[in-house]
């Protein structure tokens, strides 16, 4: 391991929440598309499967600041494990309504129940900004981060897909399922790494989101989610239609590949210039690297496309948790984070739920078009002058409530 990774595991305990966390985000990259398996299984229908992860994706957005933001205001251990158990007790619900052919009600009605689940890529990466903050190994840190989601999503795919095409259908969730409870009951019982509740006087003005910046991110980040929801369902169904529905699961994992191995190399880097610059040119980067998927005719090519789509993943993600950081009051940082990851929850039902769709009605390879769609509005939302404008501005201080920041850019501005 490269000496700044390495310096990142001498601070006590680093290794605990980080492997714990491992666990706990692979359900991250396994529910959404085990599901998407298992209904395409069971039913045949790509439209259901879709919508059903897009259910989830949507209640996860609507749950999860909420959640983030008690986490910020009374610790990790005494919110992330009531909500983890009503995740489980609605995941069990779904696999039982799809084994036994419920009504489509209760799978949609256990699948909003799954949306509980909490951001534990923000919660550790919560507790690298507690021990970091302020220091450069913080950068590596949110780096490290980014490889760990991107080995969830090497590996996840292939273990979930794998489980439900060739064991049973409802293995891939359920696996997924075991995965949540043992990484966030395991990341709560390590409390010497939990970053401290913050005194209530802290929470005035309201929620994270009334960060200008964090508006931008957040927005950008619903197109990005799309890019992704959307091509995590047209691979499945375009290997099916090529015959070799179980590769789909290698496709996404070299898709994750190349996004780890960008994020690897990026860490070890100290870049210079502005922050939201580097992140304007990751979006668009991302976008156009969409294109060649409209030109795809075998598994092979799309591999590869993806491969080279990958490289931009963890760099963007890197620099907007950067950016998180700096445009987010201290107290309510785990709230920020999981704005960011709700917004990209929203786009994965978006662009899930259109793209099955499109799937059903023109085929696989015209759903490569949603991405391509996505990322041209992200694009716009990124480099528009108001996007880029509000994330360019003197940074505020961290410290204190979002009306104090307002003050103080109003103060800049006059």
């Amino acid at each position: 391991m490269p000496s700044p990774y390495r310096a990142l595991f001498a601070a006590p305990g680093s290794r605990g929440f980080t492997t714990a966390g491992l666990l706990g985000r692979m359900p991250l990259s396994m529910m959404g598309i085990g599901v998407v398996t298992m209904i395409s299984q069971l039913t045949g229908r790509y439209g259901l499967a879709g919508a059903l992860s897009a259910t989830m994706a949507l209640s996860a957005a609507v749950f999860g600041p909420q959640i983030s933001r008690l986490v910020d205001r009374h610790g990790q251990r005494r919110v992330l494990r009531p909500a983890t158990l009503v995740a489980l007790a609605a995941a069990t619900g779904l696999l039982l309504a799809a084994h036994f052919d419920w009504p489509d009600w209760v799978l949609f009605l256990c699948s909003a129940g799954i949306g509980c689940v909490p951001s534990i890529g923000a919660m550790t990466r919560a507790r690298w900004a507690y021990l970091f903050r302020g220091k450069p190994q913080l950068h590596t840190a949110y780096a490290f981060e980014s490889v760990v989601d991107e080995i969830c999503f090497i590996f996840g795919p292939i273990i979930s897909i794998g489980l439900s095409t060739v064991w049973f259908p409802e293995a891939g969730p359920l696996l997924a399922a075991c995965f949540l409870a043992a990484g966030v009951f395991w990341l709560t019982s390590q409390r010497a790494t939990e970053p401290p509740p913050h005194p209530r006087e802290h929470h005035t003005g309201g929620s994270a989101l009334r960060s200008a910046g964090l508006q931008v991110l957040v927005a950008t980040f619903v197109a990005t989610g799309a890019i992704f929801g959307a091509v995590d369902v047209v691979t499945v169904a375009f290997a099916d239609e090529q015959g070799h529905k179980g590769a789909a699961s290698v496709v996404l994992a070299v898709y994750a590949a190349g996004s780890c191995l960008a994020g690897a190399v990026f860490g070890l880097l100290r870049l210079g210039g502005a922050p939201a610059r580097r992140w304007a040119l990751g979006v668009c980067t991302m976008a156009v690297s969409m294109i060649p998927l409209l030109l795809v005719g075998n598994l092979p090519f799309l591999a590869v496309a993806l491969f080279v789509a990958g490289l931009s993943i963890a760099p963007t993600m890197i620099t907007t948790m950067a950016l998180v950081e700096l445009h987010v009051p201290r107290a309510k940082l785990t709230e920020g984070m999981t704005w960011v990851s709700t917004g990209l929850m929203v786009g994965v039902a978006l662009g899930s739920s259109l793209s099955g769709w499109v799937i059903d009605t023109a085929g696989a390879r015209a759903g490569y078009g949603v991405p391509v769609a996505a990322g041209a509005v992200a694009v716009a939302v990124a480099v528009g002058f108001l996007g880029y404008r509000r994330l360019s501005r003197p940074v505020p201080q961290r410290e204190g409530t979002h009306e104090q920041h307002s003050e103080r850019e109003e103060r800049h501005l006059a």
